[in-house]
């Protein structure tokens, strides 16, 4: 097909710094809009939209610091929804009310790490008719600290136990302590109201050589205290770490070098598009089988020739 031979990697360098960022990373917003709104016909439950940044590490700009890119990541469909790119002095703060302003999150719960426990954000969140889950750590220290200190003279709502569950050669319990804020959090004025505190704490022993570790976590939502199974929440977060993971493992993004932070963004925009693509293909397969297959499994699979991979385009649109 390629007459003269595979490109050398300076030639995607060239193509990918002259694409206008924003641009290409609206393409790919309206390209899985159409496909988010197909997987969730099937689905009724409520959707979990969770949001992390995620360094450009093969990419390091003048000031020393790597391009940053906000996400936000629908963990039942799989799919990269929009993403934000954070301005070369600024941070995830004022990024995330940009790519909030991008995406629909009325009805749905957005999830989030301790960076993003700003009253803007939150703010934000309730206008846009969304509820949030919100890792809380020392960033907010009067909230952190008060609320710590008062749980011990209070009582959950109720409490209850995942576990013991065996994986990646560890074995893990999880408990989840549920409070209701109204008593707890002291400033109200300042983050709207009452909210739902949960406390997070895993009990981990590693198989191999008997190792325990402790761990525990504070998280504040806007869900009522007696929402089913609020931890399932906490851990439906984890899955965009999933997603960073598999960038860095299927796609070598991490690795891959880049000159400017707008060929690093358009890199990160064409790798999500590739993602996604899977990920829709899972969807939409009947076959109990295809939807199981791990997103490495289906890339070493089309890897092996082009027949394949326009076989497995052609099934997805196809269904």
């Amino acid at each position: 097909m390629l007459k003269n031979g595979v490109p050398s990697e300076a030639t995607p360098c060239r193509a990918e710094n002259g694409i206008n960022a924003t641009d290409m990373a609206d393409c790919m917003r309206e390209y899985v809009e159409v496909f988010h709104a197909e997987l969730r016909k099937s689905d009724h439950a409520r959707e979990v939209i969770c949001i992390d940044g995620k360094a450009e590490r093969g990419t390091v700009q003048e000031n020393g610091r790597n391009p940053d890119i906000v996400s936000a990541y629908s963990f039942n469909t799989g799919l990269t929804l929009a993403t934000e790119a954070c301005q070369e002095k600024s941070n995830e703060i004022k990024a995330v009310p940009l790519l909030l302003d991008k995406i629909d999150i009325a009805g749905k719960i957005v999830t989030a790490d301790a960076m993003s426990m700003q009253k803007d954000i939150i703010d934000k969140i309730r206008e846009k008719g969304g509820d949030f889950l919100i890792e809380l750590k020392a960033n907010q220290r009067s909230l952190r600290y008060g609320v710590e200190d008062r749980l011990k003279e209070h009582s959950p709502e109720y409490s209850y136990t995942d576990g013991p569950e065996l994986s990646h050669g560890r074995i893990e319990n999880r408990t989840y302590r549920i409070y209701d804020g109204l008593e707890i959090i002291a400033d109200k004025e300042k983050w709207g109201g009452n909210m739902t505190i949960i406390e997070y704490e895993s009990d981990t022993v590693r198989k191999s050589t008997g190792e325990r570790t402790a761990e525990k976590r504070l998280y504040l939502s806007s869900l009522p205290t007696d929402t089913p199974a609020l931890g399932t929440y906490v851990r439906n977060h984890w899955s965009i770490e999933s997603m960073h993971w598999g960038l860095d493992r299927n796609l070598l993004q991490d690795r891959v070098k880049r000159k400017s932070a707008n060929a690093a963004r358009n890199l990160d925009t064409i790798q999500r598009i590739v993602h996604s693509v899977f990920s829709i293909w899972k969807g939409l397969r009947k076959k109990r089988s295809d939807k199981r297959k791990g997103m490495a499994e289906l890339m070493r699979h089309v890897s092996m020739s082009f027949t394949k991979l326009l076989r497995l385009l052609g099934q997805k649109f196809k269904n």
